[in-house]
């Protein structure tokens, strides 16, 4: 193996690495559409809320940090 090809593998892993840091340091925080959701319900109630691109989202409320927020059963899609 050549030292460029050595270089280039160990930048990739370098780089991997900050973005796999990145994602512990900022947890993806629930929107707050799912929080409001949830505003005077009880864990397990089942709500829906419209999300900023006018869909609209059916979860539960769950109990995540301290918090209940509407999660839903799927995902919406991109």
């Amino acid at each position: 193996m050549n030292k460029t090809a050595i270089l280039i593998g160990l930048l990739s892993l370098s780089s991997a690495d900050c973005f796999a840091k990145g994602d512990r340091e900022h947890p993806r925080q629930p929107p707050p559409e799912a929080i409001e959701a949830c505003e005077g319900k009880a864990g397990g109630d089942i709500v829906s809320f419209e999300t900023p691109r006018g869909d609209t989202v059916e979860g539960s409320c769950t109990l995540k940090d301290d918090t209940l927020v509407a999660m839903p059963e799927r995902r919406p899609q991109r």
